[in-house]
């Protein structure tokens, strides 16, 4: 299977995983061919691409960082949340309620990612516009998790971590939607207003959520930069708590390759460039070289062009080779040629480097 941006599917295409709706329901299961119609619908709903068959890739598995069915439940639980805050009707009771039932995802996240021997991330994520903050949430989450995995972090810091992330814009519900989905530059003025989200979300859960106080911490520190330049407390290098620096990470690379309706998201490699440009400035280096470590720029099942001219689709990668996977090679220049394996990390192919992805084949 391979993943296609959904401006891309072509009528007659065969879907390859099941998409569900916001609240479990299945929308198309996998195996259904797709028409113009339903094609057309899942644009509709802001839908940004699909797992499809195909020859080029009929051998290929794309592995999920977690169940599916998992990470929409927690979508939803994330949208009720915001719903709740944005009320501001919790009791204590339903705040307690609240809290176990993102700790309870937060402990599924972590039991789910632990069973992935080779723990490197290899999927494109699909995402729906019109819920992008709560999928965001559930992803900086998830992305979190992996990284303070690699960081040998204790089980009990993981899942404080995980759930830090996963609140980290809980503060957005505070600002008027008008500034949230502007299209245009923002005046200084909502500028302002947006920066004051991270605070927001900072005194809400201190109020409200029974959490550790590093959780609070890490939403509140996680637009600072490692130079100082960030919001709202202006902290440099490690003023900046561990869980605010890993958050940052996270929170801006998912935003970085997420389709919005104003800008089409980045490739996984060109969001990592952004992220390692960022090391020692934006962000903290020690954890950009573990991040990196775990993001793969070329996933698995992407079509890449290499400098030698071919075109190839990636199968295979290992941690600590991101940019040299494995790819089945099928076109040399303009015609299809039979296929055949290329181990970029072995010594008779260190001259061949991947130059792009190719989005629409």
């Amino acid at each position: 299977m391979r993943y296609v941006p959904i401006q891309s599917v072509r009528e007659g295409s065969v879907l390859m995983k099941t998409i569900y709706g916001l609240h479990g329901e299945v929308l198309l299961r996998a195996g259904i061919e797709l028409s113009n119609n339903y094609i057309n619908k899942l644009k509709g709903i802001g839908l940004n691409g699909v797992y499809i068959h195909d020859d080029i890739s009929k051998d290929i598995e794309v592995k999920s960082l977690i169940n599916e069915s998992l990470k929409n439940q927690a979508v939803k639980d994330m949208k009720d949340s915001f719903v709740f805050a944005e009320k501001g009707s919790y009791s204590k009771a339903e705040s307690i309620k609240a809290f176990n039932r993102i700790s309870e995802t937060v402990s599924s996240f972590i039991d789910e990612i632990s069973k992935n021997d080779n723990l490197i991330i290899n999927m494109i994520d699909l995402k729906v516009f019109d819920d992008y903050t709560f999928y965001h949430s559930v992803n900086v989450a998830l992305l979190a998790i992996v990284l303070g995995m690699s960081l040998n972090l204790s089980k009990k810091n993981i899942h404080d971590l995980g759930i830090a992330a996963i609140m980290h814009d809980i503060g957005k519900v505070f600002i008027p939607i008008e500034i949230l989905n502007k299209d245009g530059k923002l005046e200084q003025n909502e500028w302002n207003i947006i920066k004051k989200h991270s605070r927001n979300g900072y005194t809400y859960l201190r109020d409200k959520y029974p959490i550790p106080y590093k959780c609070y911490e890490g939403v509140l520190h996680h637009h600072e930069r490692w130079d100082g330049t960030g919001y709202p407390l202006e902290l440099k290098a490690n003023q900046i708590s561990l869980f605010g620096r890993i958050i940052a990470i996270a929170d801006v690379y998912d935003a970085l390759i997420s389709d919005r309706p104003y800008r089409k998201g980045f490739a996984p490699y060109e969001a990592l460039e952004y992220i390692l440009a960022g090391g020692d400035s934006m962000f903290d280096m020690n954890l950009v070289e573990q991040f990196t470590k775990k993001i793969q720029p070329y996933p698995v099942g992407s079509i890449v062009t290499l400098s030698n001219g071919f075109t190839a689709i990636v199968v295979e990668n290992f941690e600590g080779r991101g940019t040299r996977p494995v790819v089945r090679v099928f076109k040399d220049e303009n015609k299809e040629i039979e296929p055949f394996i290329l181990d970029l990390w072995d010594k008779s192919t260190r001259s061949i480097t991947v130059t792009g992805i190719i989005e629409d084949y």
